[in-house]
């Protein structure tokens, strides 16, 4: 039976892969690897806390629990990245080595995502293809590409069965924001439903792809369980399935809350935006191992509010 460790369980995606590995593996076969030591949100065991920066606990866990796969979800993601690049740099570069490292020595598998932060302002932003310039302006952006480098190094240079996508914006119902410049598209839906004006930091025209978590969390899912023989790319696969401005998103919230309010103030998040693709193009990753997203605009918009709304115990009229 797989062993898996997943690394930042307590993130936004973590939260939501841990569950889904242990259905498919056994509970007992999923290690939640959290950080920092002292974490809000409750992780049933086993679980481990696992700093990235430290090669020596990464290999201690790994070789306590006998893993056969490490998903390394730890990053510290655009905007905090910008207020903190230096952190930024450590934790989504050095810890990547780290764990490749750490694979390489156990022959462990890798899951390890990318981000359409790659991208900068001289990549097309249209049909943003698989193969393009890449001069990303943010220092998440530039340790994610260096990072789809390094793990495709180990993939040549080891044969290391290292595997990931680059995210669009992901919206969760179930784990809050961590510091990325798409969070307004899961904060608003809190305001909205407590029926509080929202605050946009971009402006209203704003197009960025985005991915309904669900779909996220199949994308690693089908990625990792891909043959390996028809696999070219390996890390670094672009995947798409909606994208929307923040005034579209208004209006179709406004369907279900009419009464909901959105002023926009653009803050230094919009400058990093305007750098990224509107649409993306991953002809590629179908073509390699069948990606298909399942969710679309408007059901991800209506299931948002019927999840959330029965989280915060308030009653709106969803049809």
């Amino acid at each position: 039976m797989t062993r898996a460790l997943v690394i930042g369980a307590n993130g936004q995606i973590g939260f939501e892969l841990v569950p889904v590995l242990r259905k498919l593996y056994g509970s007992e076969n999923v290690i939640a690897g959290y950080y920092p030591e002292k974490i809000d949100i409750k992780l049933e065991a086993p679980r481990e806390y696992i700093d990235v920066l430290n090669i020596d606990l990464v290999e201690s866990v790994v070789k306590k629990y006998d893993v056969d796969e490490i998903y390394n979800l730890a990053a510290i993601l655009s905007a905090t990245g910008e207020k903190n690049p230096q952190l930024a740099f450590k934790t989504n570069l050095l810890g990547v080595f780290n764990v490749l490292e750490v694979a390489r020595k156990y022959g462990t598998r890798v899951f390890w995502p990318s981000s359409i932060a790659v991208f900068g302002p001289t990549t097309p932003k249209y049909s943003t293809p698989q193969h393009t310039i890449i001069e990303p302006t943010t220092m998440y952006g530039i340790t994610k590409y260096a990072g789809e480098l390094l793990s495709r190094y180990y993939v040549n240079k080891y044969d290391l069965d290292v595997r990931g996508v680059r995210w669009p914006g992901i919206i969760s119902s179930e784990a809050l924001p961590g510091g990325g410049t798409t969070d307004y598209a899961v904060e608003i839906f809190y305001y909205a439903i407590e029926g509080k004006k929202y605050t946009c930091y971009l402006h209203e025209d704003t197009m960025l792809p985005m991915m309904y978590m669900p779909d996220a969390i199949k994308s690693i899912i089908q990625l990792m369980n891909a043959d390996k023989s028809k696999l070219e790319t390996f890390v670094g696969y672009n995947v798409s399935a909606f994208s929307f401005t923040p005034k579209q998103l208004e209006k179709e919230i406004k369907k279900y809350i009419p009464e909901f309010q959105v002023e926009y103030k653009p803050d230094y998040r919009q400058q990093i935006a305007d750098s990224w693709p509107r649409t993306i193009d991953d002809c590629v990753a179908r073509k390699e191992w069948g990606w298909s997203p399942e969710w679309v605009f408007e059901s991800m918009v209506k299931d948002m509010l019927m999840k959330i709304s029965k989280k915060l115990g308030k009653s709106i009229n969803i049809k």
